[in-house]
């Protein structure tokens, strides 16, 4: 009699848990510092070139509004920036800007990368065993790509931006009573000759868990992939992955 009581009282729980949603609205806000590292490179063509690129410290910063609302979807904003440069000996020609740079040029490149993202989700799980977000992302890319050529003095820029609409989406999954838990999360398309993807990986420990806040830490790692054609006038195909460590608060 016990042993089918407890069951059922740990059967319920579950499905209480299972179920639960938060009653009053929430704010995230979170910090990520991010070590990234670079590759591929960029064009006035489709014949991009292969660059090499140092290894840069990148931010990444966001908020969410989360509410108990039904059939309204919670919001998330966030920026991240993909900043980079290095110098690279050619090793095939390549235009960009109009100019040509031949093979064995030494040319130096910068990347100015901004991405902001707006998301609208919604929380089909909620509880401290599992959550699942699903929703759609309107990824804003802004950048610049310059390039230099010391011998020739030759130097070009190119600017594009636009927005670009993803499918988004949410895994956590928690250890109950520890403060420990992980989570996957990422944005993705793939259109016509446009194919873009964000997503990390990350082990988080709640320290602070209180009524007034909860602080937790991030530890994992991220990659976006760019593969953009005709945006702009500008062609790359690029990757920026790396570790990296992030604070969250959550009111």
């Amino acid at each position: 009699m016990k042993k089918c009581l407890l069951a059922t009282l740990v059967g319920c729980a579950l499905f209480s848990a299972s179920s639960h949603a938060d009653t009053i609205a929430g704010v995230y806000a979170g910090a990520q510092v991010w070590q990234t590292d670079t590759s591929g490179g960029f064009a006035d063509n489709s014949s991009t070139a292969d660059f090499n690129f140092d290894d840069e410290t990148n931010t990444a910063l966001y908020v969410a509004f989360e509410h108990p609302l039904p059939f309204v979807p919670n919001v998330k904003i966030g920026h991240t920036t993909l900043d980079n440069s290095g110098t690279t000996t050619l090793n095939t020609n390549f235009t960009f800007d109009g100019d040509l740079y031949t093979a064995e040029s030494q040319i130096d490149t910068i990347v100015e990368l901004d991405a902001t993202d707006i998301i609208l989700y919604y929380e089909l799980f909620d509880n401290d065993l599992i959550s699942f977000d699903v929703g759609l992302n309107a990824k804003y890319i802004d950048g610049a790509f310059s390039v230099y050529d010391t011998a020739s003095d030759t130097q070009g820029s190119g600017d594009f931006s636009g927005v670009i609409p993803m499918v988004y989406s949410k895994v956590q999954v928690g250890l109950p009573f520890t403060g420990l838990a992980a989570y996957a999360e990422g944005s993705y398309l793939s259109f016509d000759d446009h194919e873009l993807s964000d997503y990390q990986v990350a082990v988080t420990y709640s320290f602070i868990e209180s009524i007034a806040v909860d602080m937790t830490l991030q530890v994992g790692y991220r990659k976006v992939t760019m593969d953009i054609e005709d945006l702009d006038d500008i062609y790359a195909d690029m990757e920026f992955d790396g570790a990296f460590a992030g604070l969250e608060v959550h009111f």
